[in-house]
């Protein structure tokens, strides 16, 4: 049985202009639920981008679903094959939301005599069954959040990339959410790209934490909770300051133990 990572990357880096969004980072996904943590501006966004083939890496390799992103075929063979929700979902207002899946679901290459059944399984799925036939301008923020959770997963990908998916929810719609990763995760490689860490401490199997475009964190929700309790760089004392979630408590302290040590002259460090 093969071994290799549904989503491999290798020495990735993306710039833009000046910017590095992105420095040589090195990552390999399995199947489950994946949550990928890290504040404003850390890179999450660009590497999912990369990762939906939206944009391309100034260097480094992708591999996904064994297809090289380097080349036509590789990129035509996983865009059929993976499902992607961006922070923004592009639409046009006179879609209504069955138009809109149908649509995508045409790209996706789904076969017209199995399209109208995907696509009411997926708005089904995303919890707007009864707005099928509702125009998209009509839609509240969370509802329109909602049908582009369900044009992402119109083609029962194999890989699901989902940039801020709970923007916008309301708390009990979050929950009903995080069931569906979990749901999702047990046949396939969902990637949330995400600054809630609770979602990630609920409906995530594994956690990679991103920092100044780099990955500095790697590990399950409980081992994350676990370095709450450890505290940061000033040792188990600082988990009382930090406050919230055991979660909470230890990406923050992550955060500041990674920082700490990047501010931290080479010569000091032991």
């Amino acid at each position: 049985m093969s071994t290799e990572p549904v989503v491999d990357v290798a020495g990735l880096s993306v710039r833009h202009r000046r910017t590095v969004a992105l420095d040589r980072i090195d990552l390999g996904l399995g199947p489950g639920v994946h949550g990928l943590l890290g504040p404003n501006g850390a890179g999450k966004t660009s590497l999912i981008r990369v990762l939906a083939t939206v944009s391309r890496p100034t260097a480094g390799r992708v591999r996904i679903l064994g297809h090289e992103l380097s080349g036509h075929r590789g990129l035509t063979a996983v865009r059929r094959r993976i499902g992607y929700l961006p922070q923004d979902v592009g639409f046009y207002p006179g879609f209504t939301v069955r138009e809109f899946v149908a649509y995508v679901a045409w790209l996706k290459e789904i076969p017209a005599a199995e399209a109208g059944a995907a696509v009411e399984r997926a708005v089904a799925r995303a919890g707007l069954a009864d707005r099928i036939d509702a125009r998209m301008k009509s839609l509240s923020g969370g509802m329109v959040r909602r049908a582009g959770i369900a044009q992402a997963i119109v083609n029962d990908p194999d890989v699901l990339l989902l940039d801020e998916p709970t923007a916008g929810l309301d708390p009990e719609q979050r929950v009903e959410f995080r069931s569906l990763l979990r749901e999702l995760g047990a046949s396939g490689t969902v990637v949330v790209s995400t600054h809630l860490v609770e979602d990630v401490a609920v409906a995530c199997t594994g956690v990679t934490l991103v920092e100044g475009g780099r990955v500095v964190y790697r590990g399950t929700p409980e081992s994350l909770a676990e370095r709450g309790a450890e505290g940061g760089p000033e040792g188990p004392g600082e988990a009382d300051e930090l406050g919230g979630s055991p979660a909470e408590r230890g990406y923050t302290a992550i955060l500041r133990a990674h920082r700490a040590a990047s501010a931290t002259p080479p010569g000091a460090r032991r």
